[in-house]
């Protein structure tokens, strides 16, 4: 079977907008009642999970160009077949979607990681199952009410080096993978009516002589709305686009990577967090440089690179780490998408990532590799990869890792290589 140049191991969109007043005060409370610490100065990382909700393709966005039965699982939809482009090549066997080119900049540079074949231990096809399991890190559906990321931001072994200690979410509120004992803030999307200027600062006017503790609430909201700025301006301005051009979605999409990275690069700021992007669920239409599926990489690739203009100098401390549900079936389906399969890919980006390579044990798509018959056979636990980004990166211990992030996990190591050395 052909193998990566790389180490080998065994369904709504989010835009941001200014925050009415009374939304200011429900989203930032608990941000208002903590405490400011100091910076630890140099290296003082950051970890971004971002979760592709709808299950990512990952033989459209990574093609193993190089395995002669992708042509013949996906016909005209491969990359590479007649009128299709080639794509963007990472090794002889793996090329991106064209879709993709900001991240193939990072991959060039050194700042970008594809991860293949990876999986939760979750082996079913629903959604809703498969997102649980994605988020809690636990070995079933439904098996607890804290995340992964949540437990870890609750017992980080250098509280000083990651400061403050508190977590961000990009969404309504706080999801799963985030919820734990630590406090996280949420940034809310679009849908509520935005409150001029004038009657913001009347209301809060009206409860400074009323309610002190919702005033802090409130003038936190407002200091933080300033902090982020506009954050379509500068999402345009990280895509090098005018605001009258692009499309919505990707714009959207932006803006929300956009006001994380300024969020977390803030001298206050969290330190972990999450953004969610949905629009994954590519049952029909998933050809990898158009239509739905093409149009949600292209967001993903707007958001990468506006969340590294967002984070500045705050980068090389950062690493992000996308993950998605589950993959998709490796044939194509009677209405030119793909039903819901089992492996796909991880992604990592930051000026922290030891980039530049993709870390696949590849098991080949010929008929017999496949899993079930159908689906993209997984070959690396997505834990071993989270394992190895908490352990290197923000120093998690092997007892902590398996214990308390990942119960029942101690038979899944921390996959190495994936952060620069210091």
């Amino acid at each position: 079977m052909p193998s990566s140049n790389a180490q080998r191991r065994g369904c709504g969109d989010y835009a941001i907008t200014r925050r009415g007043l009374l939304g200011a005060a429900a989203t930032f409370t608990a941000w208002a009642a903590l405490p400011r610490t100091a910076l630890a100065g140099p290296g003082d990382p950051r970890l971004i999970l971002v979760v592709l909700r709808g299950g990512m393709d990952g033989l459209s966005a990574v093609a193993p160009v190089g395995d002669p039965d992708l042509a013949r699982a996906r016909g005209l939809h491969a990359l590479g077949a007649e009128g299709m482009p080639a794509g963007l090549a990472l090794d002889p066997l793996f090329s991106l979607s064209p879709q993709l080119p900001r991240f193939a900049a990072l991959y060039g540079g050194g700042e970008a990681i594809v991860v293949h074949a990876v999986a939760t231990p979750y082996r079913e096809r629903s959604h809703f199952d498969a997102q649980d399991m994605l988020e809690s890190g636990l070995l079933a559906p439904n098996a607890g009410d804290t995340g992964w990321l949540g437990r870890a931001l609750s017992v980080l072994p250098n509280a000083g080096m990651v400061a403050p200690a508190r977590g961000f979410a990009a969404g309504a509120s706080v999801p799963l993978v985030m919820r734990g004992p630590a406090p996280v803030v949420t940034w809310m999307p679009a849908g509520f009516p935005e409150a001029s200027d004038d009657t913001r600062m009347r209301l809060l006017d009206l409860y400074r002589h009323t309610d002190p503790g919702l005033t802090a609430a409130l003038e936190s909201g407002i200091a933080l709305t300033g902090l982020v700025g506009t954050e379509a301006e500068m999402a345009a301005a990280s895509l090098g686009i005018a605001d009258a051009e692009g499309d919505r979605r990707i714009r959207q999409v932006a803006e929300v990577a956009a006001t994380a990275g300024r969020l977390m690069a803030a001298h206050d700021g969290p330190r972990i967090g999450t953004i969610d992007i949905e629009g994954w669920d590519t049952h029909a239409d998933s050809n990898p440089t158009r239509g739905r599926l093409g149009l949600s990489l292209s967001a993903l690739d707007g958001a990468l690179v506006a969340l590294k203009t967002a984070l500045g100098p705050a980068w090389r401390d950062t690493v992000a780490l996308v993950v998605t549900e589950f993959g998709r079936t490796v044939a194509i389906n009677g209405t030119g998408g793909t039903d819901h399969g089992t492996a796909t890919i991880a992604l990592l980006v930051g000026g922290a990532v030891a980039g530049g390579k993709v870390v696949a044990d590849w098991p080949g798509l010929a008929p017999t590799a496949l899993y079930q018959g159908r689906d993209l056979k997984p070959t690396t636990d997505l834990r071993a990869v989270a394992k190895g980004v908490l352990r290197d990166h923000l120093g998690f211990g092997a007892g902590q890792l398996a214990e308390v992030v990942f119960p029942g996990s101690a038979d899944v190591a921390p996959l190495d290589g994936l952060i620069r050395a210091a």
